[in-house]
């Protein structure tokens, strides 16, 4: 009677559901014929529709305050100019405010400090990459002595990138056909795909300086292409 209570509490237990954190799921497959990994890149083009610029005000006085409000109220200035352009508020973001002294070195001499240099930049995101050139001119009148860039990008590059996954499958397939008939073979399947991230390779941005001696030229801002890439590596399966 004794070892009936004991199955039948045994087999009570075994029929227990197992804890989600206890379970372990292992996924695996088996190549049964020739494995065959290679790597592929697909890529397609697309016109740049944004260009980020950094524009900032740079003051030097004899005091910090001084310098540090005389960038205050330039960059004001330069803020006002931004937003009768039409900028919005979303894309202005200050990414820069510092304050430095400023020593002058002589010859054994401890150096004497002579003064504060302030600047304060806003990164500005241009939706109308043609117009941004006009609107950088405006800046500068507007008291703007620093301005960097472009970064030339593709606002929303998802569809762009499945256009480049799509491709990337594509190459990499016609890659494994090519060695499974070199090899007397053919392919069976895909086992697996990786992917490791869309880029973007672009040139890095060049700076632009105000010029005064400049300011009856207009600045001119060329979106040209942009090249966008996603590199898989894929595993086949060859007999």
């Amino acid at each position: 009677m004794k070892k009936a209570v004991l199955t039948a509490l045994i087999l009570g237990v075994a029929a227990l559901p197992i804890p989600a954190a206890a379970q372990q799921s292992t996924i695996s497959q088996t190549i049964a014929g020739t494995r065959l990994d290679v790597n592929a890149t697909g890529e397609v083009t697309r016109v740049p529709d944004i260009a980020i610029i950094t524009a900032g005000v740079v003051s030097r006085s004899p005091t910090a305050t001084a310098a540090l409000q005389d960038t205050a109220n330039r960059m004001q200035a330069v803020l006002a100019a931004l937003r009768r352009a039409g900028v919005e508020a979303r894309d202005i973001q200050t990414s820069n405010v510092s304050l430095n002294p400023e020593y002058r070195y002589e010859n054994n001499e401890p150096p004497k400090l002579v003064g504060y240099s302030a600047s304060n930049n806003v990164s500005v995101r241009f939706r109308d990459i043609k117009s941004s050139g006009k609107i950088l001119d405006a800046l500068v009148a507007q008291g703007a002595n620093q301005i960097n860039g472009p970064n030339l990008t593709v606002d929303k590059p998802e569809a762009a990138l499945d256009e480049a996954r799509a491709k990337a499958i594509a190459v990499g397939r016609a890659r494994a056909e090519l060695y499974a008939r070199s090899m007397g073979l053919r392919v069976v399947r895909i086992v697996s795909v990786n992917e490791s991230g869309g880029s973007y390779p672009a040139p890095p941005p060049m700076p632009m300086y105000a010029r005064a001696e400049a300011a009856q030229a207009k600045t001119e801002i060329e979106p040209g292409e942009q090249k966008l890439q996603v590199n898989l590596a894929m595993t086949f399966e060859l007999q």
